[in-house]
């Protein structure tokens, strides 16, 4: 929850919502899956060894008899829009919806008028089992804590300013950041605490804005973006109907409009938002409101989905209606908060235009098929080696690794780049005329003149020239001082060209250059 120094969030969570919300019968082994990958699964399909992320295929193999349910967002809010309004009505007067079967709030007013914090959290567990289902409740200073203190168990607070010593044992990969999921272990970064005692000066430098976020996050400082002063009013839009309507279907394709035409108006201002807020006024004037929260970017798409899930609940429950009036929604609004600017992420496989709607269509439905990452967009990214300077983003996926930095990458090799880089670097041999092993020393001399290379998988050569050793010092924050390297260019009497690398006195082949 951001916020100033000293806020408290109140985080709610209904263990496995989105397989509740189809109704499975006790003990049925059942997936939820979007984009060919689990989002959810019940308690006996986890028992099986089914687990959130994993592929469908592989979620079969390990449970033969498992019901494998498509998401559908839209249902999912529809059947959680009770539990907010419960909520709503009996202990938080003000929330804000994450997603269904998560929803957060200041913890501050509300734990003073039920008379502390623990007390906050017994009325939510009995508010949400008043409908059947469970529920846990974490409080922390930020709603990221929150959250994770919720799936611990019931009942967890973290101290007023212990959030950092909390979040201090947890492996990196809780904190969200694909790309930091996969660098911080390869730097001898495993734990929350190990990277919150990095220099942030140096993470800014090094990991970006989003390794900023995270290192922040990390310390126990509040989560926030740069905020941007203007007021989410002047980029609300809205819709007047007259006569009300009353159907849910015409609101639903206006909502769509309106969610295109809010992140249109975004755009062009270079801005982007966390925070959604929905305001419906009825025919009768009185107004219904719901505010939706993203760890993240809203897509129009994600605005759209929520809405549609919402405006269904409200139909189905009558509260759209005016009693003895005229039924149907006069107004419909959307309000933008959470202002941020856009820091820009490619969408695109090439140039600055987004991908057309037609190959979105055309990748998503080869994806089907072969699976969510057989279709993939290039996107350049900073590095010294052939292999870290691009990655492959998944078609219709946000790209949350670091960007390309503006600043030299020192140490980094110089056109002409390698024509294949490999993916998993080949073991090779590099020795002198008596078949001796070359070494490089610290002042990054050769210890003999190279006379053959042998490299997995292929007949020995002769080495006809070479360049370098070019030194590297990689992990240099390491506990162990950091790890040197050395690259050096090869040709070979056979006609090819490659890129070696030196590691610990072990030859390795990075790239192939024709």
């Amino acid at each position: 929850m951001t916020g100033l120094a000293g806020a408290r969030a109140v985080v709610a969570w209904v263990p496995d919502f989105p397989v509740l919300a189809y109704g499975a019968a006790d003990g049925v082994p059942v997936a939820v899956v979007y984009r060919d990958a689990v989002v959810a699964c019940s308690a006996s399909a986890r028992a099986a060894g089914v687990r959130r992320r994993m592929r469908v295929r592989t979620a079969l193999a390990r449970c033969p008899g498992l019901r494998v349910v498509e998401r559908d967002l839209a249902a999912e809010i529809r059947r959680f829009e009770p539990v907010i309004r419960r909520v709503e009505e009996t202990v938080l007067p003000a929330l804000e919806v994450i997603r269904p079967g998560l929803i957060a709030a200041p913890a501050r007013g509300p734990s003073r008028y039920w008379g502390g914090e623990q007390q906050l959290q017994v009325r939510l567990v009995d508010a949400v089992a008043e409908l059947g289902l469970p529920a846990q409740v974490g409080v922390a200073g930020s709603t990221f804590v929150a959250a994770l203190a919720a799936r611990r168990g019931r009942g967890v607070i973290v101290p007023a300013g212990a959030d950092a010593a909390w979040l201090s044992p947890y492996p990196v990969g809780v904190l969200g950041v694909p790309r930091l999921t996969e660098l911080l272990p390869q730097l001898g970064i495993w734990t929350v605490g190990a990277f919150a005692g990095l220099p942030a000066g140096r993470v800014a430098e090094r990991l970006g804005v989003d390794g900023v976020a995270a290192h922040r996050i990390a310390r126990g400082e509040v989560s926030r973006p740069v905020t941007v002063q203007v007021a989410g009013e002047d980029y609300a839009v809205g819709r007047e109907f007259e006569p009300a309507e009353a159907r849910v279907e015409p609101l639903v394709f206006v909502a769509v409009e309106l969610a295109d035409e809010l992140h249109a108006r975004l755009a062009g201002a270079g801005v982007v938002c966390a925070r959604v807020e929905v305001v419906v006024e009825r025919a009768d004037g009185r107004s219904l409101t719901r505010l939706f929260r993203h760890e993240g970017r809203l897509s129009s798409r994600a605005v759209a989905e929520r809405l549609r899930g919402v405006l269904g609940a409200w139909s189905e429950a009558g509260v759209l209606d005016v009693p003895g009036g005229e039924p149907g929604v006069r107004r419909l609004v959307l309000r933008p908060e959470a202002l941020a600017p856009d820091t820009g992420r490619q969408q695109a496989f090439a140039g600055e235009r987004d991908t057309p709607v037609e190959v979105e269509r055309a990748a998503a439905r080869v994806q089907a098929v072969l699976g969510h990452r057989a279709v993939a967009r290039i996107t350049e990214t900073g590095g010294r080696g052939p292999a870290d300077r691009i990655r492959f983003v998944p078609v219709g996926d946000l790209d949350e690794g670091p960007h390309r930095g503006d600043g030299p990458w020192l140490g980094s090799l110089p056109a002409p780049h390698p024509a294949t880089v490999y993916p998993v670097r080949r073991a090779a041999r590099l020795t002198g005329a008596d078949s001796t092993p070359i070494g490089v020393s610290g002042r990054m001399e050769l210890s003999a003149e190279p006379a053959f290379l042998a490299i997995d998988g292929r007949r020995t050569a002769g080495v006809t020239g070479w360049a370098g050793p070019w030194p590297l010092l990689e992990l240099w924050w390491g506990r162990d001082g950091g790890r040197r390297i050395a690259r050096m260019q090869v040709t070979t009497d056979d006609g090819h060209a490659w890129l070696l690398l030196v590691d610990r006195s072990r030859w390795w082949v990075e790239a192939h250059y024709g």
